[in-house]
């Protein structure tokens, strides 16, 4: 135990664990950005339908939404490094198969392997680092990962279009090295850092199977029905199926003896005003990538490349400001802060609702930028508050929830706006849309798309604010010593 305890505050080892974890999220990041740039070309290249294009983007984020909270667990039970190190080799063993996909069924199935991986790299991340680091610096911490998956972001776009100029295949064969790097990086550097919760054995395959079954029905309803129509027999079915099966994932995990998702984390005020917020976040800000890769290409005509540039100052927001927050919150608290970076991020998103099909960069330009410092504000300074009152043989778990609840409103967030903006748009007009292939129509025909784009952007930027308001819900927390984080009374 005195050998944990000197690791644990070991100067040299908590840098070599931040940098493998920021590795895992700079792969992420960077794949999320190459792909989003691709989806155009994919389009083309093989003769997707629109919904199979948006379902290689959705079906990974599902996999690994639904699979967080089970990693989480089976890092708290057998290893956060033997977690670790499988989330890179599943990571480059599905990007190398997703290359030589000749069709949109077959690609879907690889991006499902690779959103396993994905979950055992984002559930065990935040707990990595909230062991190796003293609490005191926790937000530093956290705010340097956020910044790490910032650069990501700005890269992956970029080099997203030029991988997309050599062969679509390559935005997948580039994370192949990258994941095996990181597996090895992983199994040298990372050591067990707490004892496994031997109370507690076992997976909760009920409710991981309800919850896959659920939220998989709501996106799926979601997607479908801004496209072919919302009295259609599959979007009704799937739509009933998530009314009835997400309410009962919660009743059974406040049952279950070894639950997926622990309902006693939620018992801590700050713990579940921190995650309520996550999700409403993630629910108002990551469909933004998403629907500006289709109005570049699409209404601007700009190339891959052009649009991944264009791209660049929501993460170059997010880039300055996390690390900078995360600082001020170890200093003076969380609660204001993370509250005050969603009230950014809902002017950004209310600001974006000016633009036009052909309105001049400048002005995605700042709007974007805004939403990015909104979400550098926000990020570092939740996470290290919901990560730092969790028990440390919880943090895997912890981590896995928090993972789960933003990546969730992630989930939902692409959804809805997809069945926003294609509501009542000519299919021929939406398909030249998402192709890249809009440059020849008109304003006139553009004018329901960019109407529908105002919309959605209008109750993402209502989420934020509604997000702003739950953050100060919790206690406010700063520190009260050189070693501990207080939490203090409810202002």
């Amino acid at each position: 135990m005195s050998f944990l305890r000197s690791r644990r505050h070991s100067s040299r080892f908590k840098w070599w664990v931040l940098s493998c974890t920021s590795l895992g999220m700079l792969l992420a990041t960077v794949n999320s950005g190459t792909l989003i740039i691709a989806l155009p070309n994919l389009e083309r290249s093989l003769h997707t339908t629109l919904l199979q294009l948006v379902w290689v983007m959705l079906v990974y984020m599902i996999a690994s939404t639904v699979l967080l909270l089970t990693a989480g667990r089976f890092s708290d039970l057998f290893g956060r490094k033997n977690a670790y190190v499988l989330g890179f080799l599943l990571f480059s063993a599905a990007s190398l198969g997703a290359g030589f996909a000749d069709s949109g069924t077959v690609l879907i199935l690889w991006r499902v392997v690779q959103g396993v991986g994905g979950a055992f790299l984002f559930a065990n991340a935040g707990a990595l680092v909230t062991d190796a680091f003293p609490r005191q610096e926790l937000g530093l911490a956290m705010g340097t990962n956020v910044m790490v998956g910032a650069v990501g972001l700005v890269v992956g776009p970029v080099l997203g279009g030029a991988l997309v100029a050599i062969a679509w295949p390559w935005v997948f064969w580039f994370n192949v090295p990258f994941g095996l790097l990181g597996s090895a990086w992983a199994y040298l550097v990372l050591h067990e850092m707490s004892g496994r919760d031997s109370a507690e054995r076992g997976l909760d395959l009920p409710g991981t199977a309800v919850f896959v079954v659920g939220l998989t029905g709501l996106v799926l309803g979601l997607s479908k029905g801004g496209l072919t129509g919302w009295s259609g027999p599959v979007v009704i079915a799937c739509l009933a199926a998530a009314a009835v099966l997400l309410p009962l994932f919660v009743l059974l995990e406040s049952r279950s003896d070894s639950p997926m998702l622990d309902l006693t984390l939620f018992e801590d005020r700050l713990f579940s005003a921190a995650a309520a917020a996550a999700f409403l976040n993630g629910l108002a800000r990551f469909a933004l990538m998403f629907l500006f890769v289709f109005y570049f290409q699409g209404p601007q005509g700009q190339s891959p490349l052009m649009a991944g540039l264009e791209l660049a100052p929501l993460a170059l927001g997010m880039l300055v400001a996390s690390p900078i927050a995360g600082a001020i919150a170890d200093r003076r608290g969380s609660r204001g802060l993370a509250a005050m970076g969603m009230v950014v991020t809902a002017a950004g998103l209310a600001g974006m609702t000016m633009l036009q099909a052909h309105t001049a960069y400048s002005w995605s330009a700042l709007w974007l930028a805004l939403v990015g410092i909104g979400s550098g504000m926000f990020n570092s300074p939740n996470t290290a508050a919901m990560m730092g009152v969790v028990p440390v043989h919880r943090r895997g778990i912890a981590s896995g929830a928090r993972m789960m609840l933003t990546n969730t409103g992630a989930v939902i967030s692409i959804a809805f706006v997809l069945a926003v903006v294609t509501a009542a748009v000519p299919k021929n007009v939406l398909f030249r849309i998402f192709s890249g292939l809009a440059s020849g129509l008109s304003v006139r025909q553009l004018d329901p798309f960019i109407a529908n784009m105002h919309l959605a952007l209008w109750v993402l930027a209502a989420v934020s604010l509604l997000g702003a308001g739950v953050s100060l819900l919790r206690p406010s927390h700063k520190v009260v010593s050189s070693r501990v984080l207080a939490v203090e009374e409810t202002a």
